[in-house]
């Protein structure tokens, strides 16, 4: 049986799929269709359907739990991992401007249904004039006077300053102090269509797939490495052990409770619509 599977070429994803992906461990029968994109590429297959699994922002899998549910295993969350807002101008970092109601502030965002995104509407909802870029692009779109604001994701994080650009924000720590919880960035998700048999096994080898990268992480270092945007080694491992850790291999009851009250907060302020269905992928 072949399944489409759709995840980023992002250090943390190219990890976790090398193994599955390359046969590494025992995929008991079921074969893979690869497709790498950037987050909000994927978050438009899945609002369209067009993959049977997929690495899915939590913001853009609340708008589409009714066709897909989501895995235990594979998922990106963490403490410190939580998107940046920066900026090229110093003076705005603590500016008043950023509380403006009417605010004039281009905004860089790597996508609307972003858990990014999601985040910002939460601590800056004033902000609104947001320019959709992919993520890469928003260190130069800042440097070229394109945008005031860039929110980044990603590798990001770790070059950012290495350009001359400064933080406003860290958001993954905004919520952290609001919440207590992991911040939820990304998930796999599988389509409900599929039989739960499907459903599990996929879980299981995903979850196999992680711990196999876990125990042997240089394993799949030309795989990662060449999805990896020029990256040196050291910043490609960095960006793996800070998006990948024990919910990657398994959400618990910490990871569950930490989508679950994300979820609550953004229902509450109308921010995604009512969900019905169970969220999880269950025996």
């Amino acid at each position: 049986m072949k399944l489409s599977l759709g995840f980023s070429p992002c250090p943390n994803d190219t990890f976790i799929f090398d193994a599955l992906i390359h046969h590494k461990i025992d995929t008991e029968g079921l074969e893979f269709e690869v497709s790498f994109d950037d987050v909000e590429t994927l978050n438009q297959k899945a609002v369209r359907s067009e993959l049977d699994i997929t690495k899915l922002s939590f913001h853009a899998f609340a708008h589409l739990a009714d066709k897909y549910a989501l895995l235990d295993a594979g998922s990106a969350l963490g403490f410190g991992v939580g998107p940046l807002l920066i900026c090229k101008n110093e003076e705005l970092v603590n500016s008043e401007k950023l509380k403006e109601e009417n605010s004039t502030l281009r905004i860089g965002i790597p996508g609307e249904l972003t858990t990014a995104n999601f985040l910002l509407g939460i601590a800056f909802p004033n902000l609104r004039n947001k320019q959709v870029m992919v993520f890469s692009d928003i260190e130069n779109a800042l440097l070229n006077d394109e945008i005031d604001l860039g929110l980044i994701i990603h590798e990001n994080r770790f070059t950012y300053m290495d350009k001359g650009l400064h933080k406003v924000v860290d958001l993954g720590s905004y919520w952290e102090e609001l919440t207590g919880c992991a911040i939820p960035l990304g998930g796999i998700v599988i389509n409900r269509n599929l039989d739960q048999e499907v459903q599990l096994k996929v879980n299981r080898l995903i979850r196999k797939s992680v711990e196999f990268a876990f125990a042997n992480p240089k394993s799949g270092i030309e795989f990662i490495s060449g999805h990896a945007q020029e990256m040196d080694e050291a910043v490609m491992y960095k960006h793996i052990e800070l998006y990948v850790n024990q919910y990657s291999a398994d959400l618990g009851t910490e990871g569950r409770s930490a989508i679950d009250t994300m979820f609550k907060m953004a229902q509450e302020k109308g921010i995604i619509p009512a969900i019905t269905k169970d969220l999880y992928v269950t025996a």
